[in-house]
């Protein structure tokens, strides 16, 4: 193993200043720090995180809480927050949090207070009362995405205007037997989003003069095959069909534009189908989508929960909600009806 003392000798320096350089900590000229870096890297000089602890009080490494690692929605925003803590040296630690309260007070009592992180990410996971002030007692800083927390800091999206924006661009083009792919109960948990959205798609058909139907409503589970049996039973039922299908994410959207496909529905002449997500097949099926930038999430959360930690201001950031941003992505899967 190469010694701090072997990168001092090779590039002239002390040892103070090889850790000030390659720990972005304390002031070191430009030059010297990148003789420092050369140095480092010519001789596979790695700093030791358990030295870099001791020495700065810091373990350069985040917690992120997430619900599901097996969900295209949440891989991607913690994609995106391993990029931006790779890109200022930090590690992470995921804590998956099930539904199981055992497991879940684990984590809380005994895994987040091992003192192996500087920080804590939650990804759209709601903490009740008592897990959120077992977070505040560690006396970390923590950004919730999702939400509203009012102790926490907290990104959020407006899951209820975003519906509203997916269905009245469906109306905007003349439809109105609008159907709505929604989620099962066991899936409206954390923030209940599925129920913000189908709220803001029945928001939208009021503002327009209708009443959603019920016989227009069918529940899934958030994934590509759910969509698909879900818009078959739409597609399938007697009587008037559909003109067009909201679904609440993309995957789901997916699935609705391939039952459309299988029935021989031509989309969008037949069929116009809107989703939520941005997802990254979305360009693929030319399917139209809020988009509402789950990599660019993880990346904001990382940067706002580094600023908390770099901050050299007294008092912490404010605990307010930021917005999160999305926006109308159209693209071949919607149409304007043709009566």
């Amino acid at each position: 193993m190469v010694s701090i003392d072997e990168v001092a000798r090779h590039a002239g320096v002390s040892t103070a200043t090889v850790s000030r350089a390659l720990s972005g900590r304390g002031h070191v000229s430009d030059a010297t720090k990148a003789r420092v870096e050369a140095a480092a890297k010519s001789l596979g000089y790695v700093v030791s995180a358990s030295a870099s602890s001791l020495a700065s009080g810091r373990t350069r490494n985040i917690g992120v809480l997430v619900p599901f690692l097996d969900r295209w929605f949440f891989s991607t925003v913690l994609s995106g927050i391993a990029s931006a803590l790779m890109r200022r040296g930090y590690d992470i630690t995921l804590y998956s949090l099930t539904a199981d309260r055992a497991e879940r007070r684990d984590v809380f009592d005994t895994f987040l207070r091992r003192q192996r992180v500087d920080g804590v990410i939650a990804i759209a996971i709601e903490l009740g009362e008592e897990e959120t002030g077992r977070l505040l007692e560690l006396d970390l800083p923590v950004i919730a995405i999702g939400g509203p927390n009012p102790r926490l800091t907290t990104l959020t999206v407006d899951d209820v205007a975003v519906a509203r924006l997916a269905t009245e661009h469906l109306l905007a083009l003349g439809h109105r037997e609008i159907a709505h792919i929604g989620a099962n109960p066991q899936f409206d948990i954390d923030f209940h989003i599925p129920t913000q959205r189908r709220q803001g798609f029945e928001q939208a058909l009021a503002d327009a003069g209708l009443t959603a139907r019920p016989a227009l409503y069918e529940p899934a589970d958030f994934t590509i095959e759910g969509g698909f049996r879900a818009a078959k039973q739409l597609l399938g039922k007697p009587g008037g069909r559909p003109t067009a299908i909201f679904a609440a994410s993309d995957e789901m959207a997916i699935g609705a534009l391939l039952a459309a496909r299988e029935l021989g529905y031509r989309v969008p002449e037949d069929l116009s189908v809107v989703g939520i997500d941005g997802h990254e097949l979305g360009d693929f099926f030319r399917l139209t989508t809020v988009d509402q930038f789950p990599l660019g999430q993880g990346e904001r959360a990382a940067d706002a929960i580094l600023a908390e930690l770099e901050s050299k201001d007294a008092a912490p950031l404010a605990h307010e909600p930021g917005e999160l941003p999305y926006e109308l992505i159209v693209r071949g899967s919607t149409a304007r009806l043709v009566s």
